[in-house]
């Protein structure tokens, strides 16, 4: 592929998940990273570095977007018992509430993304 038509199509595939983004924030109030930060919790009670890893993300935006999701009383943290810089968290009933909704009802896949979503799906 042409190194400028690589750009574009990544141009393409940023502006197709500013659109996703753009439902998430329109429809649930979360971003799409805190949308990836409470999946990536979902029932369990998970460190900061458990949600790196699962999401990709760097420990600096992920302390970002954990703080964010705090602030909006989705997640709940709490100290470590045998070591207590460590943290943990959990979803609130709120967070369980917003992350079942967005399960629920889903979110509007732009047309760009849907290959990815339809793959290995059952009829």
């Amino acid at each position: 592929m042409e190194k400028i038509q690589c750009i574009c199509r990544m141009r393409e595939l940023f502006k197709a998940l500013s659109d996703l983004e753009a439902d998430l924030i329109a429809n649930y109030q979360v971003t799409l990273n805190e949308a990836m930060a409470l999946c990536s919790i979902g029932q369990e009670t998970v460190t900061a570095s458990v949600i790196v890893e699962r999401t990709g993300m760097t420990p600096s935006h992920a302390s970002k977007v954990l703080r964010s999701i705090e602030a909006k009383e989705l997640v709940i943290r709490s100290l470590g018992e045998q070591d207590k810089r460590q943290m943990y968290f959990v979803l609130s009933e709120k967070g369980r509430n917003c992350l079942e909704d967005i399960k629920r009802k889903g979110v509007r896949v732009p047309d760009l993304l849907v290959p990815l979503f339809s793959e290995g799906e059952e009829a």
